[in-house]
């Protein structure tokens, strides 16, 4: 019976081993998480203040505000980790990963912010 336990806890963490992403799949996220934001940011733009004094013009600029929000978000996280995947693993302590962490995220933050 305990050979089967192993064999059992051997086949989950082969299953549930972490697996890398495909580089295409990234790119495509990337892109797809982009537009997003930048047609959140067109709706935003298209609104004009004078027809935000009626609540009923409320729900569209909130829904740009929210997903073009989400959709930068994760953005930023994702190129921060891929930057963070590519440079060097063998980072000296845990308060160096999270150092060069912020810093990256603050620099792509900076990025889409620029950008607009």
């Amino acid at each position: 019976m305990s050979e089967a336990a192993t064999s059992f806890e051997g086949l989950l963490r082969e299953a549930l081993a972490p697996v890398e992403p495909p580089a295409e799949l990234v790119e495509r996220l990337e892109g797809a998480l982009r537009s997003i934001t930048e047609m959140a940011a067109d709706e935003l733009e298209a609104w004009e203040l004078s027809a935000m004094r009626d609540p009923r013009n409320w729900a569209r600029p909130a829904a740009a505000v929210v997903v073009g929000g989400t959709a930068g978000a994760a953005l930023i996280v994702l190129r921060a980790r891929r930057r963070t995947a590519a440079t060097t693993p063998n980072l000296q302590g845990l308060r160096q990963a999270a150092e060069r962490a912020i810093e990256d995220i603050e620099r792509e933050a900076r990025k889409l912010l620029g950008d607009r």
